[in-house]
């Protein structure tokens, strides 16, 4: 049976974080470490076959996703855990970094029902489009169970996230439309204003949108990866992929034929070293249209995820529409998706006002000197210079 074993690798405490070279450096041995191998010798001399790997690395370590083929989950996490404790000990420069984490993450709950369900008649459906519906819905959140009726799950959820706020590092509340306390003042109904005829978001507001992205990253890494399972799986392109797919065939039409398994490790890798930069306080800018369309999945993720438990009011989308307009420069990457627009950027018209490349190769490629692209996700000569 084939399962991914997510391991989170750290560097060594009271070390200073990677600059964007080490990064790199870092990417290079853990790939070269995983190409030597083949097949992992598991506990009692099962051999576990190592499929593909994703490699993304952070100012703080890296994030691993390791396919094996495996009798049994216990044989794939020992296995991968051993092949990882190795080659960090065999790389002199990695030897000092530990695991934090090596496991195959299933939920517990949907795992059971499965199980619970498989001769029954609530049986999971053959159709990979319909299991894929079944279980679109996140997981139980904390403190939560399948007893729980809605409002419970949506409090449960609703505390989740505004402890998690604090994790988006890169994003002080006035990037979600708070006001800065200098500026704030009362109106004569003694509501706060923000000056320019509008009205600021409450903090509370804010910081359920900051959670909210936070929790909704986990989920999108997680299905941009089950993206990259069914293209290699069918090793196909988007635009002839069969099975069911919950993002990328939501990219431009216009390239439809060139997302295939490579296009798609490079966008998830995008995906986890832009929102890396979210939470470790790093962030400046988005680097690429890839990011850009990344940002937009994600605010899609978010809005959704929200809507599930009821907790998108008013002020909660007002503090998502703030955050997009202070992250986003510009909207340009919109009109990919208006083929009336195909080549604007390249026209008189685009370069007047200033539009990036924004054809398919430019993708990956810095919006300018100084934006981080992460090597796995850079294009070739670019990675090289």
């Amino acid at each position: 049976m084939t399962y991914v074993v997510t391991v989170d690798t750290c560097i060594p405490e009271d070390t200073p974080e990677m600059d964007p070279l080490q990064r790199a450096g870092a990417v290079a041995l853990i790939e070269d470490g995983f190409d030597s191998v083949r097949a992992i010798e598991g506990p009692d001399g099962v051999e576990v076959d190592l499929l593909d790997t994703i490699v993304a690395v952070h100012p703080g370590g890296a994030l691993l996703k390791v396919i094996v083929d495996a009798p049994a989950l216990a044989f794939a996490e020992d296995s991968v855990r051993a092949l990882v404790d190795e080659l960090l000990e065999r790389t002199e420069l990695l030897a000092d970094w530990t695991i934090e984490r090596c496991e195959v993450e299933l939920h517990q709950d949907l795992a059971k029902a499965s199980l619970d369900a498989a001769d029954g008649p609530d049986a999971p459906p053959d159709d990979p489009a319909a299991r894929k519906a079944r279980h679109a819905e996140p997981p139980t959140p904390e403190g939560a169970d399948e007893s729980d009726d809605a409002e419970a799950k949506a409090t449960a959820v609703r505390t989740q996230m505004l402890r998690l706020a604090d994790d988006l590092r890169s994003f002080p509340p006035v990037m979600f439309g708070v006001l800065d306390n200098d500026n704030d003042k009362d109106n004569e109904d003694g509501e706060r204003e923000d000056g320019d005829d509008g009205f600021a978001v409450p903090p509370e507001s804010a910081r359920l949108a900051a959670g909210a992205l936070v929790y909704a990253t986990d989920i999108l890494v997680d299905e941009l990866f089950e993206d990259v399972q069914v293209l290699t799986q069918e090793d196909a392109a988007v635009a002839e992929c069969e099975g069911p797919l919950w993002h990328l065939e939501r990219l431009p039409d216009r390239y439809a034929l060139q997302y295939d398994a490579h296009f798609a490790r490079r966008f998830l890798v995008t995906a986890i070293a832009m929102t890396t930069r979210f939470t470790d306080g790093s962030f400046e800018r988005l680097s690429c249209v890839a990011e850009e369309l990344a940002l937009r999945f994600l605010l899609s993720r978010t809005t959704m995820t929200l809507e599930l438990y009821d907790l998108l009011d008013d002020d909660v989308s007002a503090a998502l529409e703030a955050f997009a307009d202070n992250v986003y420069e510009d909207r340009d990457h919109e009109w990919l998706y208006d083929d009336s627009t195909d080549g604007i950027d390249e026209s008189p018209v685009g370069v007047t006002l200033g539009v990036a490349p924004m054809e398919f190769k430019t993708w990956f490629t810095p919006f300018k000197e100084g934006r981080y692209v992460h090597p796995s996700a850079a294009n070739e000569s670019e990675a090289a210079a």
